[in-house]
Order: structure tokens, then sequence, then C-alpha cells
């Protein structure tokens, strides 16, 4: 049914939400004032997508097409989700990890139009005054950063933004969220990357960090004016520093509808990993031993969520805990060393010093290692083979972003296990031809989680987002592999279906939601086609 846009004439062509280019019909032309302000040719959203197609072959380097893609994005919306969402396996990558960890790097120096609002401290005291500069009055997920642990990169200040900005991308074109409910957000207390103080084309505030009181008390006012002028809004954490990460997801997560996407959808995506896994080896989750490199908030999110599935196939919390062990640059966290921080001590078991991660194999026995160190290359030959000398499966997940910071890649896990490894990785690595097999390597991404998650909470407009959620995330995804791929050594869905696999995913999450007494609105008879029906489709309205 026609609608009718906000503006007309030059401003129309200037609006990305309702701005159609040279798809403006010779109807709508007339009707608002376009005519002589594009080329004659009246031409389909499908002519545009093979124009874009066309445009972006002729490019090289990733971080081109990611500025190009960007650039589309600030003018034309509907095009650039046409784009993503026609081939999601292709422009995920150049949209979001590995190429948006170049672009943040580099984002003072590649700025173009603002996106998102950034929120200084020096705005203190004024944040439902500046907040209410956003045009849109009803936000439903905000993702926000510090910029202080960006990837696997550390310290980048604003140039972080490209994060909230990706992962928003990513809920709409994975999951269906529509792009007029994200606002990306960064709150900027300073860096400590001096460095970036020292570029004089770095565009935030030129301080070393904010910390302490001063730092919560702003996080406190930040997260009180949300819940004031978006009260039905998801607040999404993302790329916290440690110290910080854990600290606020509690403070909030019982009060405000919010989660830590490093925390917990990483601890998601894993665990599906992990269901996959049992599906080949038809074995179940509280029979597994987990050992984590990196002792994080990534590595003990996970450790966290997997004990807590543990508990639901029958083990005690301290059995649950006691399968779980932690890595990291001293050596095994033990109940004994002294430098055990809060969310790390769950998993500090007592048990002798041990400084090498392969030693700590053969003694605990691990069916499963996880990286989330962020450093290179740890997952070397002897790790696989000490894995190997123990498990005749054994299951290898190198998870740092990006992929350079991979602790391995897919093919040395395959050459060094005799292709006995079920692997999976943060990073995408392509198919590897080992023994007369093509195995295909999973991609643990967190996109198969936080859209679907998204798109739940969207359509039950849920007061909150519990553990549980999570779980069911998990195992939803890891349902949807098929055999046939299983065979090949993928865990996870293809990457070229996800909008569909965030589809069944989301149901899940409802499902839970609603079970859990959190969803705001009545339980529907059927709530696939309920959440199905709030999902975004890049299709130009027609214009009275």
């Amino acid at each position: 049914m026609p609608t009718k846009p906000p503006l007309t004439g030059q401003p129309l062509l200037h609006d990305p939400r309702h701005n159609k280019g040279s798809a403006f019909s010779p109807a709508e032309r007339d009707a608002l004032g376009l005519n002589g302000l594009l080329p004659d040719s009246f031409q389909s959203l499908e002519l545009q997508v093979a124009r874009i197609h066309a445009q972006l072959d002729c490019m090289e380097g990733d971080l081109q097409k990611y500025l190009f893609l960007s650039d589309l994005q600030g003018r034309n919306e509907t095009l650039f989700y046409a784009i993503l969402m026609g081939d999601p396996a292709r422009f995920m990558p150049l949209v979001y990890t590995p190429t948006v960890g170049e672009a943040c790097q580099k984002f003072g120096h590649f700025f173009r139009a603002s996106r998102g609002m950034y929120l200084s401290i020096s705005f203190k005291g004024r944040l439902r005054e500046i907040m209410r500069n956003w045009p849109e009055k009803d936000i439903r997920f905000i993702v926000v950063t510090d910029g202080e642990r960006i990837l696997g990169l550390g310290d980048l200040g604003v140039g972080g933004m490209g994060i909230p900005i990706g992962k928003l991308a990513l809920y709409t074109a994975c999951g269906g969220v529509p792009p007029q409910y994200c606002l990306p957000i960064t709150i900027d207390v300073g860096t400590n990357n001096h460095a970036l103080l020292e570029d004089p084309l770095y565009l935030g505030l030129r301080r070393e960090r904010v910390r302490g009181a001063e730092y919560d008390a702003f996080i406190d006012e930040f997260v009180s004016t949300v819940k004031e002028l978006f009260p039905k809004c998801c607040i999404q954490w993302e790329d916290f520093a440690n110290f910080n990460a854990y600290p606020i997801l509690e403070r909030y997560r019982d009060t405000v509808c919010s989660y830590n996407d490093d925390i917990q959808g990483t601890a998601a995506v894993a665990l599906a990993g992990i269901y996959g896994s049992l599906r080949i080896k038809k074995e179940k989750l509280s029979d597994q031993r987990v050992l984590f490199l990196g002792a994080g908030a990534a590595a003990t999110g996970i450790a966290e969520l997997i004990s807590e599935a543990m508990q639901l196939e029958g083990l005690s919390a301290a059995e649950a805990h006691g399968r779980n062990w932690v890595f990291d640059v001293r050596g095994l966290v033990t109940e004994g060393r002294k430098d055990v921080t809060d969310f790390q001590r769950p998993f500090a078991h007592p048990h002798e010093p041990v400084t090498n991660f392969v030693q700590a194999i053969s003694t605990l026995k691990p069916t499963c290692i996880i990286g989330v160190s962020t450093v290179p290359k740890l997952f070397t030959k002897a790790v696989v083979e000490a894995m190997c000398a123990i498990n005749d499966r054994p299951v290898i997940f190198p998870y740092s972003n990006p992929t350079s910071r991979s602790e391995c890649t897919a093919e040395e896990a395959y050459t060094w296990s005799a292709g006995r490894a079920i692997f999976a990785s943060g990073s995408p690595f392509a198919p590897v031809r080992f023994g007369g097999k093509t195995f295909i390597p999973g991609q643990g991404n967190n996109v198969y989680i936080f859209p679907a998650v998204g798109l739940a909470v969207l359509a039950t407009e849920a007061n909150r987002v519990p553990q549980k959620a999570f779980i069911s995330a998990a195992r939803a995804v890891a349902e949807q592999v098929t055999d046939e791929q299983l065979g090949s050594g993928l865990i996870y869905p293809h990457q070229s279906r996800i909008f569909e696999a965030s589809m069944h995913t989301a149901t899940r999450v409802a499902e839970t939601l609603f079970d859990e007494g959190l969803a705001q609105v009545p339980r529907p008879a059927d709530i696939s086609a309920f959440v199905r029906g709030f999902a975004y489709r890049p299709v130009y309205p027609v214009f009275a």
C-alpha cells in the first residue's frame, strides 16, 4: 500500500532510510519533486544490486570494499541490506570480522559521515539532553562499546565505533531486526593508546581513560537515560575490558534488558559448536571436559554457560564447574593462585601448578580445547597431537579473532590430527583437502546467536535475557546442521542460509522467553509465524 515519505525533493535523496535512487518510479518522481534530480532511467532494486556487485568486483582489497559498503549504507539503506542479505556468506566478512578490525584501527583516517552516537564523558550530567538528539524515538537495540578491548586489537578509543555499527548491520541482515530500531553508541571516556593520542586525526577525547567511581557513575547515567527514553530497549554491551565487562553485566542483568555478546553470545556459539560436535561423537555434554587457552571474559563466559547446560543434564553445580578449566599466560588457573579474579574463581580448581599447555592436556585429559587467547599459533602441532593421544575425535576450537590471531589454522588442525579433529574457528577458513576428503571448517561466529536473540526480544518485548535463552539458542543452532554437513566436519549451518537459521533460533529463544515469564506480550498460538512477522525484508516501499 502506498505510503508518504517524510521528505521530498533533494532532501529525500539524502535520507538513507527512504532513498530509492534510480528505483523511484516516474509517478513517484512527479509526486515527490524528483524530476531532473535523477537520471531518466527507472531501474529495479535487482538491477541496482547487480550494479553494486559489478562495482565491488572492480575493487581491490577488503578495506576498500568495506568503505564502499559503508557509504552505501549511508545513502540507501534498503539497497545496502539487499546486498548483504542476498549473499551473507560473502558480505559478512566485509562489513564485520575480519575486515572491521582494520577499519577500526584506521577509523580516524577514513572517517566519513557520522553514524550512531558518541557519548563523551564531558557530557556527564547531560545525557538525557544529549540522547534526545537522536531522531528515532522508538529504539529497541543499542550496541554500545567504550572501545577498550576491540576484538583482539586492544584499546582503539572511539575507533571502536565500527563494532557497534557492524554488529547492528548484522542484527538486520541476519536476524531481520528492522534498522530503524537500532542505535550504535560509543562511550568515550578517553584512551590509553598513546599512538592514538598523538595522532592528529584521532577523533576521540584526548585524555587517558577515566576509571573508578566516575566511570561507573557515567555508565549508570547512560543506563538510566536509556530506560527513560527507550523503555523497550535492549542494551548489548560490546568489547569492554574484562575488568569492566563482568561488573557491568552483573550490575544490570537483573534490572535492565541487557547482555554482553562477548561473554554470553560467544558462550552460546561455542556451546552450539560443542552440541554439534557431540552429534558427531555420539556423546553427552555432561561427559565432556573442556580446557580453555585464555582466561578472560570470553573463556569464563563460555565455561559458565557450558556448566549451566551440564547441570540441565543432571550434574551438580560443583561437578559441572569441575569439568571446565582455564589456562592463561601464567599457566593453569588453580585454587592456590593469588591472582585469580572473581569471574575466574568458579573455574580455579585444586591442582598443582602447570605452566605448559601440552602438559595440562596430558594431565587433565580434556575432550575439547577452546582458544580465546587472542595470541596466534598457540595450538601447536604438539598441542594437537596431545589431544589426539587421548581422544579419537578431539574437539579443537581456535576462536580468537581476527584471522591473524587464530590459535591455529584449519589446515594445521586437520593435517596434524590426520583428519580426526572436529574443528571450528572464530574467523573463516577455506575448505581443506586431506586424505582424499574435503573438510569444511565451521566458523563459530556470534552471528548465529545475537541477531536471533535480538529478533526474539523484539517480538516478545522481553524485559530480561536469561542464560536459558542462550542455551536454547545454542541447541537451536546445532540442531539445524544436516547429517551430510556433519560428515564433512561442518558443525554450524551454512552462513549462506543464516537468515533462515536465525528465524529458527529466534523461535526457540522466544519460546524460552515466554516459558520464563519474561515476555511482555501475550503468547501466540504459532510462535514461529509470530516471530517471522517482525522480520525486516529489503523491499522498496511504494510512495504516494
